[in-house]
Formats: structure tokens, sequence, C-alpha cells
């Protein structure tokens, strides 16, 4: 299996040229929907609770959903055994749409054969990612105050998976 690329090469928000098609023939890209990430919300929906917590992007960048299943893992691990289960839920806020794609060329002995160069340079799907805009929330905690700090912990933790800067936001629930 190919190893990732680094994501410096896809980090910066560009005009997405996507074509997606209800037929599928037409379609430029001819790929489903993200599978990495296993869960978008964890913890009990139903519940209410006192304080909301969400992680706020400084910036306009691109997050790759392996990015975000790694950050959900290490969020919700320490809420899992601080706080207790079901007590909080923690959403995913963004979702990965946007395909990543990439020309490879081939480096080597009979490279010349292989590889089309620049003609044909559309490119592979490799992955996706989602378009995150400049103050809007990746993470959402509801919990209650007791385990404040806990949730402040585990969504500063989540932050240090994804490129670019995030701040917490608090907001107490009415």
């Amino acid at each position: 299996m190919a190893k990732l690329r680094k994501f410096c090469s896809y980090r910066r928000l560009k005009r997405p040229y996507t074509r997606r098609s209800k037929f599928r023939s037409k379609n430029y890209i001819k790929v489903g929907g993200s599978k990495k990430v296993i869960s978008f919300v964890i913890g009990d929906p139903a519940q209410k609770f006192s304080h909301t917590l969400n992680l706020v992007s400084k910036e306009e960048l691109n997050l790759r959903e392996n990015a975000i299943e790694s950050a959900r893992q290490t969020a919700n691990k320490p809420l899992e055994a601080k706080a207790g289960k079901g007590k909080y839920c923690l959403r995913i806020l963004v979702y990965p749409h946007h395909v990543l794609r990439e020309n490879p060329l081939a480096a080597g002995a009979g490279a010349d054969r292989m590889s089309t160069g620049m003609s044909a340079a559309f490119g592979k799907p490799i992955g996706f990612a989602a378009r995150v805009k400049k103050g809007q929330s990746v993470i959402s905690l509801n919990i209650d105050k007791a385990n404040l700090e806990v949730g402040k912990n585990a969504l500063k933790r989540a932050s240090y998976k994804f490129p670019g800067g995030y701040f917490v936001d608090v907001a107490e629930n009415k």
C-alpha cells in the first residue's frame, strides 16, 4: 500500500473540480463517499446537558478524513474514561465530501512506458477531505458542568490531530 502524501499539498482551499452527477456515467470522478470516519455522533444525544463546547477553526483549510477519525478517537478516549459512558454527546460537524486527487508520476527505470506525464492529468482519487471555513465549528461536545475541564482537555487533544489553529468555545445551555 502506498504511503500517504504530506497534507501540505492539499491543505489550502481551492475551487473544487469534482463533477458529481446523478448519472454515474457522467461523473468525472467515479468514487463513493467517505468510509474512514466510523461514527459522527458518540454518547447520548437524547440527554440534556448544561454546557456545549465547540472546537472552532481559526483559518480556512481542508481536513482529511483520517485526521477527523483520529481526532474523534483521541477526544473520545478521555471522555469515556473520566466522564463515563452516557455522560456526554460528541458530534463531528464536518463531513469529508471533497475528493482529493493525485496524478502519480512514475520515476526510475522504465518510467517512460508507465506514465502519461501531464497529458490526461486529472488524477485518481486518493481520499476525501472536509472543507472548513474560518470560524466554523468542527467538533461539538455537550457535557455537564462537573466534567467541563475533562471536555476542554479532550477537545484540545483532538485539535492536535488537525492542521491549523483551533480554539475551544464554551457556551452554557439554557
